[in-house]
């Protein structure tokens, strides 16, 4: 009853649900994101996370392409023509064998979904032979193999696929094959005994997806998961003193940010997106919620962006007399209790946020607090993820809080490409467009020479902090529990894979 009155009912449920599949030898993980389906579109990222399916082209550390299912590429001098060589005698999880033929037919497939491969200007995909893969551009792409990299592009057998292109079945050539599939929430997978490259120490592994922050603290506390993803900061500091957990923190090129519908009426003109983020107390959210002072966001993109961020930014400070100013010049005047009206209406505002990462609606609610300081009657709205690509697609979003990875895409550019291009992105801009920006990620996307693709990226950089189609507030760190009887755990900053590969169980 304890746990119950303490946890509640659905975590208890939850961890009755992972208990069930526990078993010795059995490397159990918990994270907050649903599986979304069969799709790599929809839910790829676990796929290629626990190891079940591979892209073409894989990343190394510094997020650099290399080999994945293909061994080598050459592209053409006029950047038209790229020719990958794959792998020899790699084998699906059905017992099919990867072929050139079975590549082009899912990066078909994949191009015809919503992704980063619609972005790419493909004339055609063809298999010259069993082993060689031909992509034609009809115009030079320079960031092709990242969005070959990307999780969308796996490579899934013929079998995977239905016969008008929809992914049915989960089977790729990872270390790991699905055994038991049970969206949105759990499943469970065995080592693939003919996986190409070097076997993995540990051979069964669960997952389970548990949105709750309180859920997950629970499972690792109570021994159900060797792995929990993703902890609010109390929970961190309490699982860090549970001396049978390690506690790991990595800061990662994400960041928290507000994403503004710039067609509504009290959000079109900079001023306003100025003043809201001049009302903003980052040090605060980051020292006092966060408990990482050093989390406050000068900008959009994170110092590990390289030529992305802009050096000797000031730390942004809170700014409530220069913020009014700003709302006065638009025609905001402070009525009963100090809340701004213009033309008889409040200045009103909706956010949506959601809590698979336990501290957007912590952010949330700070911002709601702060912001009624400079007048501001901000409603919140916690609910589904999905209710965020949603409500831009339907027009309906005012704010949005949610934390973007400028590196699921291996390179920046094709996040930029997909959120702030003339049409805006479920995940970036709404209603906003800049013709300068337009023109500069159009010359990086053909290939620009280092010299002045490095001058580009910081002007890009520069017009997204002045015009502030979204406003940053603070970088990200991912955050893990881990069981220590687990050995050479490590997080990938780029959240392309839970290295499960490289992990062992400690000697008793």
């Amino acid at each position: 009853m304890r746990i119950f009155r303490r946890f509640g009912l659905a975590a208890c449920l939850l961890a009755v649900s992972l208990s069930t599949v526990a078993r010795d030898g059995v490397l159990d993980i918990v994270a907050p994101w649903e599986i979304g389906g069969t799709d790599p579109a929809q839910a790829g990222y676990v796929f290629t996370r626990l190891g079940i399916a591979e892209t073409l082209v894989d990343v190394d550390a510094e997020a650099r392409p290399i080999p994945g299912l293909a061994s080598a590429w050459k592209v053409s001098d006029d950047q038209l023509t790229w020719r990958f060589t794959l792998r020899d005698d790699v084998r699906f999880h059905d017992g099919s064998v990867l072929t050139a033929q079975v590549a082009a037919h899912a990066l078909t497939a994949a191009r015809d979904k919503p992704g980063i491969l619609q972005q790419v200007p493909l004339a055609g995909i063809e298999a010259v032979d069993d082993r060689t893969l031909v992509l034609r551009l009809t115009e030079p792409f320079s960031p092709l193999l990242a969005a070959l990299a990307h999780t969308s592009a796996q490579i899934l057998a013929m079998a995977a696929f239905e016969d008008d292109g929809r992914v049915s079945r989960v089977i790729g050539t990872g270390p790991y094959r699905i055994d038991i599939f049970q969206p949105p929430q759990r499943l469970t997978a065995v080592y693939h005994e003919d996986y190409w490259g070097e076997a993995p120490a540990i051979r069964e592994i669960a997952y389970l997806a548990a949105g709750r922050g309180e859920t997950r603290a629970l499972l690792a506390e109570s021994g159900d998961a060797d792995i929990v993803f993703t902890l609010d900061p109390a929970s961190q500091a309490r699982l860090a003193r549970n001396p049978a957990l390690s506690v790991h923190s990595v800061p990662i090129p994400r960041t928290v940010l507000l994403k503004l519908n710039a067609a509504h009426p009290a959000l079109n003109d900079p001023r306003a997106r100025q003043a809201l983020s001049l009302a903003i107390d980052r040090a605060g959210i980051a020292t006092g919620l966060l408990r990482e002072p050093e989390a406050v966001a000068d900008q959009l993109l994170p110092p590990g962006l390289g030529a992305w961020h802009l050096d000797g930014l000031p730390t942004p400070a809170r700014d409530l007399q220069r913020a009014a100013a700003l709302l006065a010049e638009l025609g905001w005047e402070a009525g009963p209790e100090g809340m701004l009206f213009r033309d008889g209406e409040p200045l009103r505002l909706t956010l949506r946020t959601f809590p698979d990462r336990p501290e957007l609606p912590l952010i949330a609610t700070a911002l709601q607090d702060q912001w009624r300081g400079l007048g501001v009657d901000l409603q919140l709205a916690i609910g589904n993820s999905s209710e965020i690509p949603a409500g831009h697609q339907d027009g309906s979003l005012e704010l949005a809080l949610l934390a973007r990875n400028f590196a699921l895409i291996p390179n920046p550019l094709g996040t930029l490409l997909q959120d702030y291009g003339p049409g805006g992105g479920d995940w970036g801009a709404m209603n906003w467009s800049d013709a300068r920006l337009n023109e500069i990620l159009q010359e990086l996307r053909a290939g620009a020479d280092p010299a002045r693709a490095s001058a580009l990226r910081q002007e890009a950089a520069a017009i997204l902090h002045e015009a502030l189609p979204v406003i940053p507030i603070t970088w990200y760190q991912q955050t893990a529990a881990v069981s220590r009887a687990l050995e050479n755990f490590s997080i990938d900053p780029f959240e392309r894979s839970y290295r499960l590969s490289s992990m062992d169980w400690a000697a008793p």
